[in-house]
């Protein structure tokens, strides 16, 4: 797929673990000649973990993708009017995001900018890192999976045995699932074997 010309939002959520893991995605789409527009959920702006710091990884975000970060909701609130984003993708998307995006709750930039996309009609892309994705959260990636314009990063679960209700995106696939759900398409299979032990 020719990506010149097309604008990409990559939102980014607090599954620390997952970080090194999406990076080099956002090369990708920088790569294949997309513009691409980060945007960070407060987690990311405030919080240092054995992952790395909150300064490490806004600095490699406006590394690789040239552009500031979207960090606020006010300044996430135009992409709706403006229509920028062609695909917008979050990654990783954590529980906590996933419920609220299904219940249609606005308290972060990253979820700012997923209401609207969805008020564009627009692809909204997720790729899901939740240890509680097959306990309370189910029926919040259930909700999800219906939804007009939603799609999903190919995922499964990462660690049956010690985390049986874990289920995580395979994320070296998140071009890929962009690409189908430019053309209004489930990338498939959806549900995969994803263990990391």
């Amino acid at each position: 797929m020719n990506w010149q010309g097309l604008t990409v939002g990559y939102a980014m959520t607090g599954s620390h673990c997952t970080f090194e893991e999406v990076m080099p995605q956002i090369r990708r789409f920088v790569d294949a000649g997309a513009k691409v527009i980060p945007i960070v959920s407060n987690t990311i702006m405030t919080t240092d973990t054995r992952f790395g710091t909150s300064e490490s990884w806004q600095k490699q975000l406006k590394q690789i993708t040239g552009n500031d970060i979207i960090s606020s909701i006010v300044d996430a609130e135009p992409l709706g009017p403006s229509k920028l984003l062609d695909v917008l993708v979050i990654a990783p998307c954590t529980g906590n995001t996933t419920s609220k995006l299904a219940n249609a709750m606005t308290e972060s930039p990253v979820l700012m900018a997923a209401k609207a996309q969805m008020r564009n009609g627009r692809p909204l892309v997720l790729a899901i890192s939740t240890n509680d994705g097959l306990g309370l959260n189910a029926m919040n990636v259930g909700k999800l999976l219906i939804t007009k314009n939603i799609y999903f990063v190919p995922f499964g679960q990462d660690n049956p045995q010690a985390k049986p209700n874990s289920l995580v995106a395979r994320m070296d696939l998140i071009m890929e699932t962009c690409e189908a759900a430019l053309q209004g398409k489930q990338l498939q299979p959806m549900l995969i074997e994803r263990f990391n032990y």
